[in-house]
């Protein structure tokens, strides 16, 4: 039995620990947010963060989770309540055939919870690893720019916190 924690929420299961994160959100844990796209992780369809970090889950054994924060696109928002990001990708209609978005918005959701003004240059590199075959690159990096810019006007609407000594 391995225990992860997803979307917080401790989980346990019992699938094999070499078995790929991929299969037991999907299959056990009834996630489907992150797609199969190449099993190789040349694609990110699969992308899900790891203690902030972006993984393709294909490639990621349960094994070496365990302790570790796992977050899904299940876990940004939820059709009526979508996530600032998840809202950008809406609003810019980032999504075509919609099978690579899930993991686009997971990597976005890395990088901006990382760096909430990023550059252009830093978007790209940042989201290279993960492909679309529908051509839709730009709306998805308008998307980006559009949830950090949300994201900067929230934390100027934010009252200051007081500093004591």
């Amino acid at each position: 039995m391995i225990t992860l924690n997803v979307n917080g929420r401790s989980r346990d299961v019992d699938d094999a620990p070499n078995t790929p994160l991929l299969y037991v959100l999907r299959d056990t844990l009834e996630l489907n947010g992150a797609k199969f796209g190449c099993g190789l992780g040349q694609c990110g369809a699969c992308t899900v963060v790891v203690d902030g970090k972006p993984v393709f889950s294909c490639l990621t054994p349960i094994a070496i989770l365990q302790g570790r924060k796992i977050t899904t696109l299940e876990g940004l928002g939820t059709e009526d309540a979508p996530s600032p990001l998840q809202r950008a990708f809406i609003e810019e209609q980032a999504a075509q055939c919609g099978y690579c978005i899930p993991g686009m918005i997971m990597r976005a959701h890395a990088l901006l919870t990382g760096n909430a003004a990023p550059t252009d240059a830093e978007i790209r590199e940042h989201m290279n690893a993960n492909l679309c075959r529908c051509g839709t690159h730009m709306r998805i990096l308008q998307a980006i720019k559009r949830a950090a810019r949300g994201m900067q006007a929230a934390d100027a609407r934010a009252p200051a916190q007081e500093v004591r000594p």
